[in-house]
């Protein structure tokens, strides 16, 4: 008797059962369709292809996991050592955490009076150079001489100002100001009790804030400091300072590691 196929075909067939495919073996040859084979690099042994600079640029890495309040976060850059104008103000066992200018808003109305006073003072001489009377030549005098002492006086506001600075250790805080006649206010931090900052919102554009801190006495010289650029970087440093100050010693300590081995060793093709 015939066994009638699918398709209806009464033809005898002979089946026999599939053989599973052989496994391919590794070739060491390129892929098929690659046009030369890849390199291989071996790295020393326990450690990991490093990341490449443009990644990790701009973190912060510290080997202590959730060391300080300031862990993978940039700090504000601030100079090494003290400059000249902070540092006959620091005595020898105090550590220097770094030193702020006011931001340049703090000089916005003197920049807008000395361009005002210009402005005013061409207008006035376009007018008197046209006025026929003797006492001509000394109205121009005067009004040249006004706008030179304004002049003179926003100069010395700008350089009030380079010589102003705010101050972090790891003992105290301080505000040194003045140019001839100089002022400078220090706080404890331990005497801190709370410590806030406000932004505006030209100052969140602009990128400054006002600090307002509070301590244990009753008159405090400084209670509000404003116009301090980088406003949120500097008081996560600040409550470092004041919470976990071991920490920021042992930061400051470490070392940094270079995470990019400058070059990798070539693996031998052969071997």
């Amino acid at each position: 008797m015939t066994d009638s196929g699918a398709g209806g075909s009464g033809d005898k067939k002979d089946t026999e059962p599939l053989e599973p495919p052989s496994p391919r073996a590794p070739s060491d040859g390129p892929a098929p369709g690659a046009e030369s084979p890849t390199r291989e690099y071996a790295f020393p042994a326990g450690t990991a292809p490093a990341a490449a600079a443009s990644d990790i640029d701009g973190v912060r890495f510290d080997d202590g996991a959730g060391v300080g309040l300031l862990s993978g976060v940039r700090a504000p850059t601030v100079p090494d050592v003290p400059s000249p104008i902070s540092a006959r103000y620091l005595f020898p066992t105090e550590k220097y955490r770094g030193e702020w200018r006011r931001h340049w808003v703090h000089l916005m109305p003197w920049y807008i009076i000395g361009t005002l006073s210009t402005f005013i003072m061409g207008l006035a001489s376009g007018m008197l150079t046209k006025w026929e009377s003797q006492s001509r030549d000394t109205a121009l005098t005067v009004t040249v001489v006004v706008w030179l002492l304004i002049l003179g006086f926003v100069g010395w506001k700008i350089l009030d100002w380079y010589m102003d600075r705010f101050i972090l250790t790891n003992k105290r805080i301080m505000l040194i100001q003045g140019v001839i006649t100089r002022s400078v206010a220090m706080m404890p931090l331990g005497r801190v009790t709370d410590m806030k900052y406000s932004q505006s919102p030209m100052g969140r554009m602009l990128n400054y804030g006002e600090f307002i801190i509070e301590s244990a006495g009753q008159d405090q010289a400084l209670r509000n400091v404003p116009h301090l650029p980088n406003p949120n970087e500097l008081y996560l440093q600040m409550c470092e300072e004041m919470y976990e100050p071991e920490a920021v010693d042992e930061r400051e300590a470490e070392p940094e590691e270079d995470l990019i081995p400058e070059e990798p060793v070539r693996k031998d093709a052969d071997v």
